[in-house]
């Protein structure tokens, strides 16, 4: 369970690569960055993404902590999905043909399959721990 810590911290390293690439492009011009990205915009949303995918990983280990006894293979499917996921749009901000590639579609199409299946598991052995603790048996804990 704890991969899913160092898939949230390897997120949380690219949102400040990310953000300090960004920075430097925008308002610190350094003639070697600035050029390098071509599409701010996608950088933007993978930045985000990252943000998003690291509070997933430490929130299904914080669920999970002391209470659920996950199976280890969903969470290496959102520390490596949550991780690859956004790093596809970082991919796409510096190449814009990025996206009529083959090997990115099948590498998107991967990391998507590992996010869906990592994050679906995961949440099904939490609402059944939920059921296994009789969390609907009674209405508003009466």
């Amino acid at each position: 369970m704890e991969i899913l810590l160092i898939g949230a911290i390897a997120c949380i390293t690219g949102l400040l690569v990310t953000a300090w690439l960004m920075t430097f492009a925008k308002w610190f011009p350094i003639k070697g960055v600035d050029p390098l990205i071509v599409d701010y915009k996608t950088m933007i949303r993978g930045h985000v993404d990252w943000a998003l995918m690291a509070v997933f990983g430490f929130g299904f280990y914080g669920v999970g902590i002391g209470n659920i006894e996950y199976s280890i293979f969903p969470c290496w499917c959102v520390a490596i999905g949550g991780f690859t996921n956004p790093s596809i749009f970082i991919y796409a901000s510096f190449d814009p043909k990025f996206w009529e590639k083959t090997w990115v579609k099948i590498y998107t199409a991967i990391s998507f399959i590992l996010t869906t299946v990592g994050f679906t598991w995961l949440c099904y052995e939490i609402i059944m721990y939920a059921l296994d603790k009789n969390a609907l048996a009674t209405p508003f804990g009466f």
